[in-house]
């Protein structure tokens, strides 16, 4: 059978393969230390899961309109012009299912064949994919460790061609933490309007952030950039709600319009029953998110001080959000496959090759897993060091 040219360019995400490896091994018996998925290792809220368990009872459970129950995209424009400064009207908002299903959705609104899109390395694994099957060019910006991996103006105009449609932007930034301040991103926002460029902004990690850091929506900027961007967000980080699959994008009506026509002819709806769950997840106050962050950056501390001690054989840069370590393995003088491969044989720890990110001597470590296995992990490594 012959398959698609689309098809055969697209790599399987490495995240899913690690992780898959390591759950077959767990299966077989053998004790492995996941540091693979980028997934919350605590459990959905119970209001979250009382309200899909009501909505079931109820008998919520057929067709919704294609971009969402109406109470929810209401709740959702709210969330923006609280939490982001963001005035969003609620017909502006489409719910997906998932983040990852909001950025397919908008690459396939935005990208005609040829058109280059903008993607910093490093990069989160699905990125570059996306464009592909959306008949684009990724065009991958290099940063720099020492400019704490962000891209900035200077960068992305170097990397401008006349095909140039699209910039994605990720922070909190998955793999390495990344948190763009507000002058930065000003600056970004100039170049997208300046050369009309739309900026797809990937704010799925916004509620983990650390240091007292703010989050910032480049969207909020001006009406130039607001009308210009795209911003995306979910419930799987923040609510530790991964296998709902439940996201949501905000985005201009012509976009919104394209976006909901996309989503038609394919998933149709979100998932019923989890969006009333979702809208009970809007009913959890600071208090909860302040817990979650707290917790991840007891977890973050104890993996500095770790690394820190290990003689400089590993290098890492301090990631402000969501909930990996980028970690520099250079002077082991193996590739990331390698090391990881090794490791997860040879130690059953899991981690996931920085290639998979575009940058080949890196590996990414999860610490959405608990202390004790955080702990017994990085003995691991040590010992295998």
């Amino acid at each position: 059978m012959a398959l698609s040219r689309r098809a055969k360019e697209v790599s399987a995400s490495a995240t899913l393969e690690i992780t898959a490896a390591a759950k077959r091994m767990i299966k077989a018996g053998e004790d492995v230390v996941a540091f693979g998925a980028g997934e919350p290792d605590f459990d959905t809220p119970d209001v979250i899961k009382k309200a899909a368990v009501e909505a079931l009872q109820a008998g919520f459970t057929r067709y919704t309109p294609t971009t969402g129950i109406p109470e929810l995209k209401d709740a959702i424009a709210k969330k923006f012009k609280a939490e982001n400064q963001l005035d969003v009207q609620a017909s502006c908002v489409v719910v997906s299912c998932g983040a990852k299903h909001s950025l397919y959705n908008i690459l396939q609104a935005l990208v005609d064949a040829g058109d280059e899109v903008l993607i910093p390395v490093p990069y989160w694994v699905s990125y570059p994919e996306m464009v592909k099957l959306a008949g684009g060019r990724p065009v991958v910006v290099a940063t720099r460790p020492a400019d704490d991996f962000k891209v900035d103006a200077s960068l992305l105009k170097k990397a401008l061609s006349r095909r140039t449609k699209v910039l994605i932007l990720n922070s909190p930034s998955n793999p390495c933490g990344v948190v763009y301040r507000r002058k930065e991103l000003e600056a970004i926002a100039d170049f997208c309007v300046t050369n009309g460029i739309t900026c797809i902004s990937d704010e799925i990690y916004e509620k983990i952030i650390f240091d007292g850091i703010e989050h910032v929506s480049i969207a909020s900027l001006s009406p130039a950039i607001k009308k210009r961007t795209v911003t995306v967000n979910g419930f799987s980080k923040s609510f530790a709600m991964t296998g709902w699959r439940l996201g949501y994008l905000a985005a201009e009506p012509e976009i919104v319009q394209a976006i909901s026509n996309i989503q038609d002819h394919s998933t149709s709806n979100p998932t019923s029953f989890a969006q009333k769950a979702a809208l009970a997840a809007f009913t959890l106050g600071a208090d909860y998110f302040a817990g979650i962050r707290k917790t991840f950056q007891e977890r973050r501390d104890y993996i500095v001080k770790r690394l820190g001690s290990m003689k400089g054989k590993l290098g890492f840069k301090l990631p402000e959000g969501a909930f990996y370590m980028f970690i520099d393995i250079a002077k082991t003088g193996l590739d990331s496959f390698t090391f990881a491969k090794r490791l997860l044989e040879e130690k059953h720890v899991a981690v996931v090759p920085g290639a998979a990110f575009g940058r080949d001597t890196y590996v990414r470590l999860s610490f959405a897993t608990g202390m004790e296995k955080i702990k017994e992990g990085l003995d691991r490594i040590e010992a295998w060091l």
